[in-house]
């Protein structure tokens, strides 16, 4: 396992975590399909949260929810209707959400309804 993939991994369980203690159930994570992959699949009041985590070292170069692009949300909303139609969930509520984790100054920053 190289290097970014550890890491990416490791700011996913970090977002993880701050959403189970804001009182989220996950319920998937790393789902993929042929349109792309889901990082986090969370729900809390009938509103399933598609979390897509950025782990960058600093903000430096650029922020990371930048690399949130046209074509990667609309790849993760394509992936998101398979994912709701697959487990029988497309009645709930849905919210995007791009969570930035910076591993130089470890904080997380989460962007709700970020598209």
């Amino acid at each position: 396992m190289n290097i970014r993939k550890i890491t990416g991994n490791i700011g996913e369980e970090k977002v993880v975590w701050k959403y189970r203690l804001g009182g989220y159930k996950i319920i998937a994570r790393n789902f993929s399909c042929r349109y792309g992959e889901l990082d986090i699949v969370a729900e809390k009041n009938n509103t399933i949260v598609i979390v897509e985590v950025k782990t960058r070292k600093n903000a430096d170069f650029a922020c990371a929810k930048e690399f949130v692009d046209y074509k990667k949300q609309n790849r993760i909303k394509n992936t998101t209707n398979i994912f709701l139609q697959k487990n029988n969930l497309t009645e709930h509520n849905i919210r995007f959400d791009v969570a930035e984790v910076y591993t130089e100054s470890n904080t997380i920053n989460i962007i709700e309804n970020a598209f």
